[in-house]
């Protein structure tokens, strides 16, 4: 990928209401990872129970995780600019499978609570709504992980190499594939 449309690319991570301090933490290690924008959240319930645990690699330090309150909107939409295309991940009727979607270059992912789903007056302004085809539900920081997994591997960023392996292995791991 080059630096252009690096500086075109980018992705925001939306959480409805998560109840659970658990899961943001695992979607700020996702948004690390996965190299996400920025992480924004609607209600309340996450700021009650804020203990970031299991974001193990402090992804919270250098990607904003942000209540969309402190932004002055009433929802995760109207805090993205109007070129950033909405997709809504949930198992909704209609939506199409992730696997047959391509990912914007600009991109709102909107995903329900772990007890509920996205509002139907989100889905309908959605520009895109997806689900990841499984057998139930993943909880979820799952589901964050498989969508910007999904990504990922649909980009050109996906052709990396051992280069990136020594960046991000951890230091006890000095395993190599021998010919």
């Amino acid at each position: 990928m080059n630096k252009e449309s690096m500086n075109k690319e980018f992705v925001c991570v939306g959480l409805t209401n998560p109840k659970g301090a658990e899961n943001v933490g695992s979607v700020m290690r996702a948004a690390g990872c996965y190299q996400v924008d920025q992480v924004l959240y609607s209600g309340q319930r996450y700021d009650r129970a804020v203990k970031m645990s299991t974001d193990t690699q402090n992804a919270s330090t250098s990607i904003p995780l942000i209540n969309i309150e402190t932004l002055n909107v009433d929802n995760l939409i109207d805090a993205v600019d109007s070129d950033t295309k909405i997709v809504c991940v949930d198992l909704i009727q209609g939506a199409t499978p992730l696997p047959a979607f391509q990912h914007p270059e600009k991109a709102l992912y909107i995903f329900g609570p772990e007890d509920g789903t996205i509002e139907q007056k989100v889905v309908d302004r959605a520009d895109y709504v997806v689900f990841v085809p499984t057998v139930g539900c993943m909880n979820l920081a799952a589901s964050v992980n498989v969508l910007l997994y999904d990504r990922l591997a649909k980009s050109v960023r996906a052709e990396a190499g051992d280069e990136l392996i020594r960046q991000s292995k951890d230091v006890n791991n000095n395993v190599k594939v021998r010919a």
